[in-house]
């Protein structure tokens, strides 16, 4: 319960003040900390991610920064693709399906180091609005790829969505955040769905003291995000979450009786 303590006040911290990465951390922490199998692991880390991410939207919504279009979008495509990224997943090795897990951490990792400064948006037009003509089959694709991921590794997918926002529809950093939040509910339940089996076996003590932990450090940190400097956080959280992959894929590798052959 300590572990699962800490590990959710991490996923909340980061969910709350990124809007991003909670997620990535979720599903490895649940398995090598508090010793969860991975079919359990997955749905347990959507009712984590959905619910801190639930928690964070509370002081957003005074702000009234979230753009409700662009997440109902984003969540609708990704609601199909949930239940064929769980598809996928159940053909898979659970051995294989951590060294993917470890190849995405990586890739997050790169992505959070290079920043996402850059800003612009190709679908923004010069009211301010989005140019959904032009740019829904981006938003749509975006949305799907995020949503297959949700329901092949349990993650909220944060990590893609927030800088598809800024770069793709040119939301500012506090649109983006806010709304990818948004998202990250949507995609958390549509995933817990099509994981509905698995769901029902869970231990509903571990999840609530985990899920309870994440909720009060995101709603805390979201009323800080804008006094946090981005830049140092993202490569803090880059450099974790490279050693937890390196965790992942050495278990992987080297302690197959961990997993399902």
């Amino acid at each position: 319960m300590t572990l699962a303590i800490l590990f959710g006040l991490l996923v909340g911290l980061l969910l709350g003040l990124l809007g991003a990465g909670g997620s990535i951390l979720a599903v490895p922490a649940l398995v090598l900390g508090v010793g969860m199998d991975l079919p359990s692991a997955i749905p347990a880390s959507l009712v984590v991610v959905g619910a801190s991410a639930l928690a964070g939207l509370i002081p957003r919504l005074r702000q009234r920064v979230i753009r409700w279009p662009v997440a109902l979008v984003f969540g609708a495509a990704g609601l199909p693709a949930a239940f064929a990224g769980t598809a996928v997943g159940r053909l898979l090795p659970e051995r294989w399906l951590m060294l993917g897990f470890a190849l995405l951490m990586v890739v997050v990792a790169v992505r959070m180091l290079r920043g996402q400064e850059e800003q612009g948006g190709a679908c923004r037009t010069q009211a301010g609005g989005t140019d959904w003509r032009g740019c829904l089959p981006k938003a749509l694709a975006a949305g799907a790829g995020v949503g297959f991921l949700t329901g092949l590794f349990g993650v909220g997918g944060g990590f893609v969505i927030v800088p598809a926002l800024v770069l793709l529809l040119g939301l500012t950093a506090a649109e983006a955040v806010a709304t990818s939040l948004v998202i990250v509910v949507i995609n958390a339940a549509s995933g817990l769905a099509a994981h509905a089996g698995a769901a029902a076996k869970l231990d509903p003590a571990a999840v609530a003291v985990f899920a309870a932990a994440a909720m009060t450090a995101s709603l805390a940190t979201g009323r800080l995000a804008k006094r946090v400097p981005a830049r140092p956080l993202r490569r803090g959280f880059a450099a974790l979450v490279l050693a937890v992959a390196a965790g992942v894929a050495g278990a992987a590798l080297l302690a197959p009786h961990l997993f399902a052959a």
